[in-house]
């Protein structure tokens, strides 16, 4: 961990990151206020100038509301001042399970957590495809949100399911590629569908998703990868200031 602080890095060419799990106790991220401020220096490291941080919404798990993530990063924000940190807490939004209860607050016009105006990060359960998914991001749509589909790689439903990938990219929704998917860390599969996404352009953020520390210093060895020299960086919003 401390080699990771004292060697010079390459950077990533991201001016900011819009998915991480950066807000200390409040889902399976950090898990702690000082393990958050190593997470941050580990930003600040790799190049990063601003942070939206997301914590999971899922019903039953990690019901966080506004106000909990809220306090918890006027909390953060605090503790980063006691330290000069190159990398700015900018914002907080959430990632959002689809599912029923998601559907039922949706249609309550509940106002949900965005960034960059009203993008809303979204993901589903890893094996199957909510059945109203696609009328979601339509009606969602309508209410003037624009839907970013979180790492659409790791979905083993997408997985070889060519023709719904590509309906789901044409519908509008914004794709959001993990950097560690770009080096195989989730598995080969996500790492082949990966690969596909990246030489169709379909594409529209980079995110880490970094749940601790460990995961950012892997993001060293992203810079180097062939799947990463495939990017077309004019098509990374998050690549271009804020």
């Amino acid at each position: 961990m401390f080699n990771f602080f004292k060697k010079t890095i390459p950077e990533l060419g991201l001016k900011w990151d819009m998915h991480n799990h950066l807000l200390p106790m409040i889902d399976d991220g950090s898990n702690s206020l000082e393990h958050s401020l190593l997470m941050l220096k580990a930003y600040s490291k790799l190049g990063y100038k601003k942070l939206i941080v997301t914590p999971h919404v899922i019903d039953g798990y990690y019901s966080n509301t506004p106000d909990i993530i809220s306090r918890k990063f006027d909390e953060l924000i605090k503790e980063s001042k006691v330290e000069v940190f190159s990398v700015e807490l900018a914002g907080f939004a959430a990632e959002y399970m689809v599912d029923d209860s998601f559907y039922s607050r949706f249609l309550s016009n509940e106002e949900f957590l965005t960034f960059k105006g009203k993008h809303l990060l979204l993901e589903t359960p890893f094996l199957n495809q909510p059945m109203f998914f696609s009328q979601l991001i339509f009606e969602l749509q309508n209410q003037n949100y624009i839907p970013v589909f979180a790492h659409p790689e790791r979905y083993v439903y997408l997985h070889g399911n060519y023709q719904e990938a590509e309906k789901l990219f044409d519908s509008g929704i914004k794709f959001q590629i993990n950097l560690l998917s770009l080096i195989g860390y989730y598995s080969p599969e996500v790492f082949k569908f990966c690969k596909w996404l990246i030489d169709k352009g379909y594409y529209h953020f980079l995110g880490t998703d970094a749940h601790k520390l460990s995961q950012l210093e892997l993001l060293t060895k992203v810079a180097s990868s062939k799947l990463f020299s495939k990017i077309d960086f004019t098509k990374v919003e998050n690549a271009s200031d804020y």
